[in-house]
């Protein structure tokens, strides 16, 4: 939801990427930042009206991005496609950092325009599409944010660990970064920076991406 600049840009990397994308926004003129070799479907209309939302495959997403220039409106859209749509991974843009938390609280990831960019709010799209944050200097080893099965929250970080064999760097949490302790859990809405040597990362995500076994 929101053709402006980022909008655009984001449903344009979403497609490169071999994705079928959406966009919906009220002013049918803001779909030409598109360009014109753009496939995906233009619909114009409010982004959190229902109709709208279905009109532009709501049903059938993965994903929901709510990126227009009105904070309001795009944690009201970003609700709507969790709560009613059912939409597991959904972000939404926040002009006003300090509202961030209220909006985490609410289970909504958010992204706000002072630290944006487009790497970032496809992280929280795509579980299979993480980007490293840091890599060793031998290329060995990787720090990135990888997302989370939500049947995680409650568990401890430890069992993530001797789960995926990996180690939680810090974890971001109602927007602040924390150093995990032994008895730290998985808290709904807590994003996981990861050192997982390279090789491994596609099997970690995917294993991050089922619910855990149980504990020993």
């Amino acid at each position: 939801m929101g053709c402006g600049r980022v909008g655009a840009s984001l449903a344009r990397s979403l497609e490169r990427g071999g994705h079928d994308v959406a966009v919906v926004d009220q002013n049918r003129d803001s779909f030409r930042r598109l360009g014109a070799d753009f496939a995906g479907r233009r619909v114009a209309g409010v982004g959190f009206d229902r109709d709208t939302l279905i009109e532009a495959g709501i049903e059938d997403a993965y994903a929901f991005a709510a990126v227009s220039s009105g904070d309001n409106s795009n944690i009201l859209a970003a609700r709507v496609a969790r709560e009613t749509f059912g939409v597991e991974h959904v972000v939404a843009r926040i002009y006003d950092p300090d509202r961030a938390e209220i909006y985490q609280r609410l289970g909504i990831p958010t992204v706000a325009t002072v630290r944006w960019t487009a790497d970032q709010v496809i992280r929280r799209l795509l579980p299979q599409g993480h980007a490293p944050e840091l890599t060793d200097a031998s290329g060995a080893l990787v720090v990135a944010e990888v997302a989370v099965n939500r049947a995680w929250v409650g568990r401890r970080l430890t069992h993530l660990e001797a789960q995926t064999g990996t180690r939680v760097a810090y974890v971001t949490r109602l927007g602040e970064g924390i150093i995990p302790s032994p008895d730290t859990v998985y808290q709904d809405g807590d994003l996981l920076h990861l050192v997982i040597p390279r090789p491994r990362v596609g099997e970690v995500e995917r294993l991050l991406d089922r619910e855990p076994s149980e504990e020993s």
